[in-house]
């Protein structure tokens, strides 16, 4: 079984938030404070599927 297949490899933060099942104000606080791992890319950030799944992993732990 593959977590988040049906998510592309790189999301954003709207993606994020129907992946963890959370408000976009969480995710963004998440991302903002590096909580999970992303990129500034302009205006918007991008986060690798992996962070994400990285981040489940460390918060189940």
């Amino acid at each position: 079984m593959e977590l988040f297949k049906d998510y592309p490899d790189v999301v954003s933060v709207e993606q994020l938030s129907e992946m963890l099942h959370i408000g976009q104000v969480l995710a963004y606080r998440l991302v903002r404070n590096g909580e999970i791992k992303s990129r500034k890319v302009g205006r918007k950030y991008i986060i690798t599927k992996q962070n994400v799944i990285d981040f489940i992993n460390k918060e189940a732990a």
